[in-house]
């Protein structure tokens, strides 16, 4: 729980406050941009109090996805109804999850609710009222993992749900050995006709995206809008593995139709199919000339 004792001295005067456990993960900006910035020091916190039901009910769905509950109200406000926000819908029976989780550094995950069974891409944190939405949705057949950085609790996911997960063997770790499905080489793989499994070294080994329905693209730490390189982005600086292989992997997805980009740090990015290509092709003009 956020301490007012911690609170940081750039919050605005009032209720909502960020204390000195923030770990700039953008949660909480993702969520409730009216209110929450970025300060020179590079955390979080209040820029703004809520002033409508709307903007403080964005404030407590920031709180409550915080990975370090380093958000905090000092009237100590009840958030059930903000938790049971979560998942939240972005389109086409896409749901961003909240409730991240600190062992992944905060990164999104997401839920796809499909007829031939639920797809949960990377692990939220494993709360039970996030738990009890998702089962009310239909539970969870797969867990696809986009790469070792965030896995989070995808081992109490798997005891809730009985789910396959499926990560790259090339990212395999001590905590990952048991995962059910374990992708291999470079090649594009289908789970099934609708969901097709792309690897895309760079960031790590064995990073991998999830294309759904030829629409959505979940690219864990691989690809992002950043609002700062004005379009798509990838970084040099948190490329844990090759980042001639990152960009040779950046390329590949011109290969494929897509109208989303959903990361698991960095932004969203929505654009008709043949505009996303062209800011994935300035992208790649940008990232290879660093």
């Amino acid at each position: 729980m956020a301490r007012a004792a911690a609170r940081l001295p750039e919050n605005a005067p009032g209720d909502f406050f960020v204390d000195e456990t923030c770990i700039d993960c953008d949660t909480c900006r993702q969520i409730a941009p009216a209110v929450f910035a970025q300060s020179e020091r590079s955390l979080a916190y209040v820029h703004h109090q809520p002033e409508s039901p709307e903007g403080r009910h964005r404030a407590l769905m920031a709180l409550v996805a915080c990975p370090t509950a380093s958000i905090g109200t000092l009237s100590r406000a009840d958030a059930r109804v903000a938790s049971s926000s979560f998942p939240e819908p972005i389109a086409g029976g896409v749901y961003y999850c909240g409730f991240a989780a600190e062992r992944s550094y905060g990164a999104s995950s997401y839920l796809i609710v499909r007829e031939g069974g639920n797809v949960l891409v990377d692990s939220p944190r494993a709360a039970l009222p996030l738990m009890k939405r998702v089962e009310a949705m239909g539970g969870v057949r797969w867990m696809f993992l986009t790469h070792a950085d965030d896995v989070a609790d995808h081992g109490r996911w798997r005891e809730r749900f009985g789910c396959e997960r499926v990560l790259h063997e090339a990212d395999m770790a001590s905590d990952t050995r048991g995962v059910e499905r374990r992708l291999t080489g470079t090649e594009p793989s289908r789970l099934d006709e609708d969901l097709l499994a792309i690897p895309v070294p760079g960031h790590t080994r064995g990073s991998a995206a999830l294309l759904y329905r030829d629409e959505f693209l979940f690219t864990g730490d691989h690809l992002w809008l950043s609002p700062r390189h004005g379009g798509l982005h990838a970084s040099r600086g948190v490329c844990w593995y090759s980042w001639p292989e990152q960009l040779r992997s950046l390329r590949r997805l011109l290969d494929f139709r897509f109208e989303w980009v959903l990361p698991g740090h960095g932004r969203r990015h929505h654009a008709p199919a043949a505009v996303m290509r062209g800011d994935l092709e300035r992208a790649l003009c940008r990232l290879e000339n660093i």
